[in-house]
């Protein structure tokens, strides 16, 4: 029988001192650790900021902890300060102001930012907002509506978001003995003579402009002339302590109209919606807060994917489907049960938006592959159909250019009128072709990359024709092919939790600072992809290193279903994600997002 023997009970006791040290040693190796992760983590986001052209010192210091303090002096966009002089000189001698917004997010929230700045300064301010409706009025300033306003006793009409092209309206208000206020961001004219003769123009683009940053969106331009007008009523460039509360609240309106109309987020739109992010959650205004529990987002982080994916779609939809005025509504006067209920209203439209959406999405699909604007032969897609709602097709555009990547136009088509939307493909400027179409269009406006338009329906195959043939001159086969950008290439190992926190101080992300994407070489799968989601769309992967060293990661690859059959069980690949952190029941890891793969 042998003798079971106790290996602790017949070791030699250790002097205290050893044990001692081996606590401290162990103590030392979980600092040495933590500080190479930290150390480790420092040097991926060095990385990410100099493959962006960020220098990592003192200059990523300053785009990591974005200031107020570097916002630019709003004097310097061209008569910024004769617009305020003369509106604040309206409140106080209690003119009659209109403030005439546009229909989507950045429109609504550029109104919202003058209203509620003018009732700061005075509560009882007759001030009004006229958003024109879509479908009836269309796009910008109108004549109409400028007589109508006067009729009713308006002294000065403010512009927000549109009238950069508004000639003829101009003229009208000038006739009419008015003052107008112009304040925009669309492309402006490439002379300071073809501006629309109004009391001001503001823009931080006129021809004449040299202010330092020309991006800034509707809501932008808005807020600079809100600080502004601040400034002058406190008589300098100090406000109140309640006044620099007010500004500083609506910088999350001003960081909502930014996201919504995807300008580039650097330089002071990055401050800009920095700084609105972090207010948007305890902004004491109902109808945004309101609008939040409706969106699902009570319980959740405020980010630039939750305003573009969730609050902006609400806030755009009623506006294509109804009349933008009720989300003015919600982000002004709306209190109580109204709040409530237009922030259920808006939640109600956006669903019946995305139905007619899908709809249009499949048809246009179809439309586009028969007609063989999908093929070589024609590098953008331009077509028209009785039954798509004018709307709604600029959100269709841009799930085609997804699919086909290339310039896409859609139009309602009516006995009057073809009236619709494009999106583009970046390196086309969507303008410059339009322009080059001019004289076959009634009217058109917008971006490089996005744009509205309206004309004759007995011209639109000329027009499509014409638009077609520009673009083939000026695109190759090769812009036509969607591409995976990344940061910088890592290795497994560098995507600790730690190191993917380090990476979120690069947000807010958005147009002109993407997500962070690293590229990763030399990996294996380990097993067979398994299909996820209710619908079976979604792909879970585990992955390692092929030399078996490092962790196993779990990648999420959404909408990669219909790839599965070229991805072989446990094949070596490539692959470029977006780093990201999961946490449920408690656990915390990294779980990156697939972006494009490639078997080796």
């Amino acid at each position: 029988m042998s003798q079971m023997i106790d290996a602790k009970a017949t070791e030699k006791p250790r002097p205290i001192e050893v044990m001692v040290s081996e606590r401290v040693d162990r103590g030392l190796t979980r600092m040495w650790k933590a500080r190479s992760e930290r150390q480790l983590a420092g040097e991926l986001v060095d990385r990410v900021l100099l493959a962006r052209g960020i220098e990592p010192d003192a200059q990523g210091d300053a785009f990591l902890r974005p200031s107020l303090k570097a916002m630019h002096d709003p004097s310097g966009i061209p008569d910024l300060d004769k617009a305020a002089t003369r509106m604040l000189g309206a409140v106080n001698s209690d003119e009659p102001i209109v403030i005439y917004g546009d229909y989507d997010v950045d429109g609504v929230t550029a109104s919202a930012i003058l209203i509620h700045l003018i009732r700061a300064i005075k509560p009882d301010a007759k001030i009004r907002s006229y958003i024109p409706h879509r479908l009836d009025e269309g796009y910008g300033i109108n004549r109409e509506a400028i007589r109508t306003l006067v009729d009713e006793g308006a002294k000065l009409i403010v512009s927000v978001d549109c009238g950069i092209t508004a000639i003829e309206p101009a003229k009208v208000a000038k006739e009419l003995g008015i003052d107008l206020i112009i304040t925009d961001h669309h492309n402006p004219p490439e002379s300071v003579d073809d501006l629309p003769d109004a009391f001001a123009v503001v823009h931080p683009r006129r021809p004449d402009s040299a202010y330092p940053f020309g991006e800034l969106c509707g809501a932008g331009v808005a807020y600079k002339l809100a600080w502004r007008m601040a400034t002058m009523d406190a008589g300098g460039e100090k406000v109140s302590p309640a006044m620099r509360t007010v500004l500083v609240d609506l910088l999350g309106f001003a960081a909502l109209g930014s996201i919504a109309d995807i300008v580039p987020l650097v330089d002071e739109n990055r401050v800009i919606v920095k700084h609105g992010l972090s207010r948007i959650p305890t902004l004491p205004n109902e109808g945004l807060q309101a609008l939040i529990v409706a969106s699902g987002l009570d319980s959740e982080k405020i980010d630039t994917e939750a305003i573009g994916f969730r609050l902006a779609p609400r806030l755009n939809a009623i506006g294509r489907l109804g009349h933008a005025a009720d989300a003015l509504e919600l982000m002004t006067d709306a209190k109580g049960q109204r709040a409530v209920e237009l922030a259920e209203q808006l939640s109600r439209v956006n669903d019946e938006r995305k139905k007619q959406e899908l709809a249009i999405v499949t048809q246009a699909c179809e439309m586009a592959i028969e007609a063989g604007m999908t093929g070589d032969d024609s590098r953008a897609i331009v077509l028209a159909h009785e039954d798509w709602h004018p709307g709604i097709v600029g959100i269709v555009c841009s799930r085609l250019v997804d699919r086909f990547a290339r310039p896409t136009i859609l139009m309602q088509r009516t006995p009057e009128a073809c009236k619709g939307s494009g999106r583009s493909i970046e390196g086309f400027n969507l303008h410059a072709g339009l322009e080059s179409c001019g004289h076959l269009l009634g009217s058109f406006g917008g971006h490089d990359m996005a744009a509205g338009m309206k004309c004759d329906p007995e011209q639109f195959d000329a027009f499509a024709q014409a638009f077609i043939a520009y673009a083939n001159a000026n695109l190759s086969a090769a812009d036509l092919v969607h591409h995976a950008k990344y940061d910088c290439v890592a290795d497994f190992s560098e995507l600790t939790v730690s190191a993917v926190h380090q990476l979120d101080r690069i947000a807010p992300f958005g147009a002109g600072n993407g997500k962070v994407r690293v590229r990763i070489n030399g990996l294996k799968l380990n097993g067979a992809p398994t299909v996820m989601g209710k619908t079976g769309n979604h792909v879970s992967m585990r992955m390692g290193s092929r030399n078996g060293r490092g962790p196993m990661l779990r990648v999420i690859a959404w909408n990669w279903a219909r790839h599965l059959d070229r991805i072989p069980n446990g094949a070596p690949v490539e692959v470029i994600v977006e780093p990201k952190v999961s946490s449920w029941n408690g656990n915390t890891r990294v779980e990156p997002v697939l972006v494009d793969l490639r078997v080796v």
